[in-house]
């Protein structure tokens, strides 16, 4: 069963907010937030997503400049596949959290 590292997560998130930009945090917001209630097909895609996010092996690496791309671009398909079956109240959630953080 996919399952996501939260203690990894929340501490990359954080430390990576103003790097990765509200378009993207929001967009992995989402993704955590609906992992829970998601089907088995979109746990999997979503802990793959989150996993690549967390991980430090990428196509680029994070700590070069424009490190996240790669990172925005796997988020990214992610949500795009998932968000259909997202709760209205998911999408709330990460669009506060989000706006919690940047504004």
């Amino acid at each position: 069963m996919a399952k996501i590292d939260e203690k990894g997560f929340w501490a990359k998130l954080k430390d990576n907010c103003k790097k990765l930009g509200r378009t993207v945090v929001e967009q992995l917001l989402i993704l955590f937030y609906a992992f829970p209630d998601a089907s088995p097909g979109d746990k999997a895609i979503i802990a793959g997503a989150i996993a690549y996010f967390i991980l430090p092996v990428d196509a680029i690496p994070d700590f070069l400049p424009g490190g996240f791309a790669d990172d925005a671009g796997v988020i990214a398909g992610a949500v795009a596949k998932i968000r259909i079956s997202a709760s209205n109240e998911v999408i709330k959630k990460a669009e506060n959290k989000a706006k919690e953080w940047f504004d």
